[in-house]
């Protein structure tokens, strides 16, 4: 009750003067807020009044390629829903912005991961299990650069390299042409291959499924988004999908997190993760 009084006193703007300052913290679990208006910045103000949960990070280091090493060993956690989609805020330390694109470059990355159907029997949390599969949303800094409208080219990749000419930026091609396109495509061959890890980006999150290490697959459908932005410290991302199997208002189900360093070389399996925590919704009062 104390948590919906202080989220309505800055909803109303009665003043932050008789408002907690600092989140309240939720050790045993992720606490879900029930808020009537949706979430979409990682630094809107209500977070300051939703329950934190200090998700502790261990080596992913049951399956090749191993982290070895351990990295960011701490994920600070909130969450909010409308009763239909689900905004969970994912906050970490993480001194260098890792979020360039290329050969031997890794990204900063985060994701959440939940069990694709309700049972009492839970997969394992080391992305699920033949016949058991887990629902993952993942966001990439890269990703979230590309949506933030750095530029698709070799410049803005690579600084300090220096372009004399390419044929499809030649004068007497109209921009936007069917010829200019199709010169592009010849130096732009995965995007040309359809392939959807490269190019410009609407979203910088993907849905997934995996049913065990090595499964990962895209998801038939893509429902998520988010958003990330640098902070002093690190990251802060804010992901929002509908409500997982098994989560309703009142409810517990479980969630389990992954952080990724790219200053650490870590990308894929190389990875800190969490084991499966509990993560309750809140009713509306």
């Amino acid at each position: 009750m104390f948590r919906k009084l202080a989220i309505l006193c800055w909803i109303v703007g009665v003043g932050l003067a008789g408002c907690v300052q600092q989140p309240p913290s939720s050790p045993s679990e992720v606490t879900v807020v029930a808020l009537d208006r949706p979430v979409t910045e990682p630094n809107d103000p209500v977070w300051s009044q939703v329950p934190v949960h200090s998700a502790n990070l261990i080596l992913q280091d049951m399956v090749e390629p191993r982290l070895l090493k351990p990295s960011i060993t701490a994920v600070r956690v909130q969450g909010v829903s409308d009763g239909v989609q689900l905004t969970l805020r994912l906050e970490w330390e993480d001194p260098s912005r890792d979020d360039l694109p290329g050969a031997a470059r890794f990204s900063d990355a985060c994701a959440v991961q939940f069990p694709a159907a309700a049972a009492a029997d839970l997969p394992a949390p080391q992305m699920g299990e033949t016949g058991r599969a887990v629902q993952i949303v993942y966001w990439s800094a890269s990703w979230q650069a590309s949506v933030d409208g750095r530029a698709d080219d070799i410049k803005a990749l690579y600084p300090g390299a220096s372009v004399d000419h390419y044929p499809f930026e030649a004068a007497p091609l109209e921009p936007g042409s069917q010829r200019q396109k199709e010169l592009a495509e010849l130096y732009a061959p995965a995007r040309a291959l359809g392939n959807p890890m490269q190019g410009p980006r609407a979203q910088p999150v993907e849905d997934l499924l995996a049913e065990g290490p090595g499964t990962l697959s895209p998801a038939l459908q893509s429902v998520s988004k988010g958003r990330g932005v640098r902070t002093e410290a690190g990251w802060a991302v804010i992901l929002e999908r509908p409500l997982p199997p098994g989560l309703r208002p009142g409810e517990r189900s479980q969630v389990a997190f992954a952080v990724w360093q790219g200053a650490n070389q870590e990308v894929g399996a190389r990875k800190m993760r969490s084991v499966w925590i509990p993560i309750f919704l809140e009713e509306r009062s």
